[in-house]
């Protein structure tokens, strides 16, 4: 079995390819802005047909800087927030850090959800996980479909105490899968189960933010290695270090590990 590792950056895609012999080949591609998964099937392809390992399994780690270019460029999708009621700003206010303490003027980066596209959703859960306030399901169909008709292709759900309750978020997931399944979901339960409402809501937000980004450049990828004959584990790097498949990649390209 081989190993290869790729990295896409913004005028190179850099391949190192390792046999099970320990020779390692270096490769370097220029970089296809229009699909970058273009110049991975090329710097792979040329290994794969100058050797013999076409016909062994291999394992394929993909490093791409896809998700921050995305986030900084604000290339995601039009995005919606559904919050407790009384917390739809707290992504907007933050920790109240402020990386000029001194600067009357400073202009800080604005929320990837503008806030006529955050709302307030009645319901409410205990810092104990116990119910004080049932989910208001008629409210919530009404707000989707208004949403689905203005064209929201993702939509953010971070209530109060979810980390330690998280039956309405899921009961919400649900419902918009019902009256708009088109729409991509991501719940603050799943993507960061912990306290502190600013950075569960604003990784939340960012996670369904390039979520369709990120699974569709997978998916396309993923069909290119079909076509030059890949055959093994493919694995996308994480910030931290780590790795993830290509199905949690897609799921949760923003996640706290």
């Amino acid at each position: 079995m081989y190993r290869v590792g790729i990295d896409i950056g913004g005028t190179f895609t850099d391949m190192l390819w390792v046999g099970e012999d320990g020779v390692a080949v270096i490769g370097k591609t220029l970089t296809t802005p229009g699909d970058p998964s273009l110049a991975v099937e090329n710097a792979l392809r040329t290994v794969l047909q100058a050797s013999s390992a076409k016909s062994e399994r291999g394992t394929l780690i993909h490093g791409t800087t896809l998700v921050t270019n995305a986030l900084i460029e604000r290339k995601g999708a039009p995005t919606a927030l559904l919050t407790t009621v009384g917390f739809r700003d707290a992504v907007e206010i933050g920790r109240e850090h402020r990386y000029e303490l001194y600067d009357l003027n400073l202009d800080l980066p604005k929320p990837l959800v503008p806030r006529h596209l955050r709302f307030d959703v009645p319901e409410r859960i205990a810092a104990d996980g116990a119910l004080i306030q049932a989910l208001d399901e008629k409210f919530l169909r009404r707000l989707v479909s208004e949403l689905s008709a203005k064209g929201i292709k993702a939509i953010a759900v971070s209530y109060l105490n979810s980390f330690r309750n998280p039956v309405h978020e899921r009961r919400t997931a649900e419902i918009i899968g019902e009256v708009a399944p088109h729409i991509r979901v991501s719940l603050s339960s799943e993507v960061v189960a912990e306290i502190r409402e600013f950075q569960r809501t604003s990784t939340t937000v960012a996670n369904v933010y390039v979520q369709e980004r990120v699974a569709n450049y997978l998916a396309q990828l993923q069909a290119r290695l079909d076509q030059i004959g890949f055959v093994g584990n493919f694995f996308i790097m994480l910030s931290s270090g780590g790795i993830a498949t290509r199905d949690t990649a897609s799921r949760f390209p923003v996640q706290v590990e």
